[in-house]
């Protein structure tokens, strides 16, 4: 976080921002002088902004460059901008219609058969369309209640809330499975992804979390969110739902730094799995950039960011 902060020196009053974390067991200062005497509350906030945005665009990264990382701070202003300009009724459509659609592709692209009409219908109506499984409708219908259940939810990440999660999500449908780890091997159809033994799964997850905690003070947000999602792909803890948890969890990760949810589309999942398989290859280059494109169609559709 940026605060204002004014000190004394020689009598006259020195104005600084100073941006602070935490580095593990140690409180890390940044301060930056911005000028002697009185400053404007604007432009003390346009301050803080542009300082914000050097500061968590020069983080280390090892797959985005400093203008790739400024470019998502500056989508992060824009939104923020946008959204507090909302009355609370407009706001409240704005994020229905966005979880929607996030439901909607979600879903879709691990190979629901409902239209958005569809999802519409089933979340927000009561109603179920004709020719759709049940299977298909309880998605939907988990789906927006784990979306209901991150924003409602307080803490920490941990393999209590993943497991919280996923039992939400196969909630009437796999009750069996739901909240549990998988307990045998799992493949891709068609596919030369070989994810690890059943046996190993419950260490790799600890594992992960472990490798959360050690570093969401030391890498930038987005970029955290995004590469935890991926790795959990890649350990496949669960015989189903596992896309879907994946994707819940970078948004709730993204949304606990205040960054806006991603929805990727339908119609990008070809170039999404494919991104996906390099990670499992520990190549997050691509994930990383397809992610910083599509919030930006995000932000787009909804006219958030200009075309």
């Amino acid at each position: 976080m940026v605060y204002h902060e004014v000190r004394e020196v020689n009598g006259k009053k020195q104005n600084y921002l100073v941006f602070i974390k935490r580095d593990g067991d140690k409180i890390v200062k940044k301060s930056k002088f911005i000028g002697s005497g009185s400053i404007s509350k604007e432009h003390i906030e346009k301050l803080k902004k542009e300082f914000e945005i050097d500061i968590l665009s020069s983080m280390p990264s090892k797959n985005l460059s400093k203008e790739q990382l400024a470019e998502v701070e500056r989508l992060k202003n824009i939104y923020h901008k946008k959204i507090s300009s909302l009355s609370k009724e407009e706001f409240e459509k704005f994020e229905n219609t966005f979880f929607t659609e996030l439901t909607y592709d979600s879903n879709a692209i691990e190979g629901s058969s409902l239209s958005l009409e569809d999802t519409n219908l089933v979340i927000n109506e009561g109603l179920v369309p004709k020719g759709k499984t049940l299977r298909e409708i309880n998605e939907a219908r988990n789906h927006i209640e784990a979306i209901r259940f991150i924003n409602s939810y307080e803490g920490d990440l941990n393999e209590q809330f993943i497991l919280k999660l996923h039992s939400i999500i196969l909630k009437n449908i796999s009750e069996r499975f739901a909240g549990r780890y998988r307990e045998t091997t799992v493949r891709i159809f068609q596919g030369d992804v070989h994810f690890p033994d059943a046996s190993r799964v419950p260490q790799l997850v600890g594992n992960l979390v472990y490798w959360y905690k050690l570093n969401k003070n030391k890498m930038h947000p987005f970029e955290l969110a995004i590469t935890f999602s991926v790795k959990l792909v890649s350990i496949h803890p669960f015989v189903d739902g596992n896309g879907r948890i994946s994707r819940l969890i970078m948004n709730f990760l993204l949304k606990k730094k205040g960054y806006p949810w991603i929805n990727i589309y339908m119609k990008q999942r070809a170039e999404y799995l494919h991104a996906v398989r390099l990670a499992n290859d520990e190549k997050y280059k691509q994930i990383l950039e397809f992610c910083i494109l599509v919030l930006e169609e995000n932000l787009k559709s909804f006219n958030v960011l200009g075309s």
